[in-house]
């Protein structure tokens, strides 16, 4: 993926088949199918890809246990259905994990295990295990740090577990591989129309600051939480289709599991599920499900949701996080879409997604979770091909692997996120492949260097957040090698000492949203 050719392209093509908004997990399966289908393809992110919701969800591609306990039944087997093919597609993204619920009453084990045996049989030949009751004994060599008193028992059971914003840069790789062109930075600022039907896009590269002016037969709108904004540039009278709902991770040291299992607590305080999962190293506490009235760039965690965490968390463990503890806080917006007329909370709104068809021709794309974004992408280009006059074509991806699939994954190498191009990656310089800039998380030279000339990392954050995982992981420890990472990147984009120190200042203002 080179941003300068994928400039090229806007000069070579007059008109673009589908021209789709937002890069995050539905932008970025719409583009990979859609240019799957030999649609003239065209992606542009306002900010870098899965700047948003789509890189600080809770790490899982699962079916839902919590929406089984809803009775949203279609959803989950849809979802466990799309679990196992990314699971397929993806395998050195997304891997088997086991979850370990604790129970301290004599019926909660028989009574979770009912349930989650109806988890299994949903999945069907694409499910990751059985699930099965657990004696006081076993539960405790799974989980060693769980609180003993009173605990009778639990059950285990299987679901997959992703690093997200590394599955959008894959999935980026193989649209652009599809012949999509993607190009982030680039801002819309207004839909062009002929005779009340839309015919492009107005937009500012946010890099060049040039503007332009690109026609398009079929515009999608897929910026998730942000939806609302632009169909309000199509009907500026229209009402909120989006009800913006906050969930805050924390990131703990691994110590506080002392194991490779993840823990699920079935009914916190507000009814909600927490899970406590082992994550690169690190362990992620989370979520919450906070309604919130305006969509931030950059959401801010409340303190009643991290003291929510950690009082939950905390009962269930023996050794007790506490705020000096957290090494990251992330807070993520889900776009879940409201029905109309209906005054649910947002833990009760449907994850489903919704596709919605403007007068106009605009369509959007509301709604929907990660593990089902195949499926979001495949319905709306079908939708597209009817709606915007273009070859019927079969949706493919199903079968299609992603970017870097390797089914010899090893999870413990640091490595291995980039699946197939790991070799390349340490080919870069092999004596600097294996030495770390930081002794907490492991980040190489390599490592930049490869986002800035094949994954479009164009800021420091870029490569910090998203294309490795060091701010989420540890944003103390990130403070620390930022300037490292800026004189890196510097050097190979050809900058100078004032692009350091403009971007370390920018980095700083996020980073500090990232440390209690």
């Amino acid at each position: 993926m080179n941003r300068s050719n994928n400039l090229e392209q806007l000069k070579e093509i007059k008109e673009w088949d589908v021209i789709i908004i937002g890069g995050g997990a539905s932008g970025l399966g719409i583009a990979l199918d859609s240019a799957n289908r030999g649609h003239k393809t065209l992606l542009l992110e306002k900010y870098d890809f899965a700047k948003g919701t789509s890189s600080r969800s809770t790490k899982l591609v699962h079916g839902g246990v919590r929406y089984l306990q809803n009775g949203d039944i279609s959803l989950v087997i849809e979802a466990l259905r799309e679990r196992g093919i990314m699971r397929k597609n993806a395998p050195h993204l997304v891997r088997d994990l086991s979850f370990v619920i604790p129970s301290y009453d004599w019926w909660s084990s028989p009574f979770y295990g009912i349930g989650l045996k109806v988890y299994d049989m949903m999945a069907g030949k694409l499910g990751l295990g059985p699930s099965t009751i657990l004696n006081r004994e076993e539960t405790l060599n799974y989980l060693p740090n769980v609180n003993k008193k009173g605990l009778k028992g639990g059950v285990i059971y299987h679901d997959g577990q992703f690093d997200d914003a590394r599955m959008a840069i894959s999935l980026a790789h193989t649209a652009n591989q599809e012949g999509a062109t993607l190009l982030n930075y680039f801002d819309v600022t207004e839909l062009e129309k002929e005779k009340n039907i839309l015919s492009g896009v107005h937009v500012t590269d946010r890099i060049k600051g040039s503007s332009h002016i690109i026609k398009a037969k079929v515009i999608i709108n897929a910026t998730g939480v942000f939806s609302d904004e632009v169909i309000r540039m199509d009907k500026p009278d229209s009402k909120p289709l989006i009800r913006p709902s906050q969930g805050v991770h924390l990131v703990i040291d691994k110590s506080f599991l002392q194991g490779n299992h993840a823990i699920m607590v079935p009914h916190t305080t507000d009814g909600r599920v927490l899970f406590a999962v082992p994550w690169n190293g690190q362990v992620v506490l989370g979520t919450t499900d906070t309604p919130v009235n305006e969509a931030l760039e950059e959401p801010l965690a409340l303190k009643d949701e991290i003291d929510f965490i950690l009082e939950n968390a905390s009962a269930y463990m023996t050794k007790k996080p506490s705020r000096k503890d957290v090494k990251s806080v992330f807070a993520g917006l889900r776009p879940l879409a409201a029905n109309e007329g209906k005054k649910e909370s947002t833990k009760e709104v449907s994850r489903h997604h919704k596709i919605i068809v403007g007068t106009s021709g605009l369509i959007s794309v509301l709604g929907g979770k990660w593990t089902t974004y195949r499926k979001m992408a495949e319905d709306t280009v079908n939708t597209i091909q009817m709606v915007g006059g273009l070859p019927d074509r079969k949706c493919n991806t199903e079968t299609l692997a992603i970017f870097g699939n390797d089914f010899n994954t090893d999870f413990s190498k640091p490595y291995y996120f980039y699946g197939t191009e790991a070799e390349k990656i340490k080919a870069i310089d092999i004596e600097k492949a294996s030495h770390s800039l930081s002794e907490k998380i492991f980040i190489s030279e390599n490592q930049v260097i490869w986002a800035v000339r094949e994954e479009m990392a164009m800021t420091l954050e870029d490569v910090l957040a998203r294309r490795t995982r060091c701010l989420f992981l540890d944003a103390y420890e990130t403070e620390i090698i930022a300037p490292q990472v800026a004189k890196i990147m510097c050097k190979e984009m050809k900058k100078d000492a004032l692009w350091i120190e403009e971007e370390l200042k920018k980095f700083n203002v996020i980073l500090k949203k990232y440390q209690l």
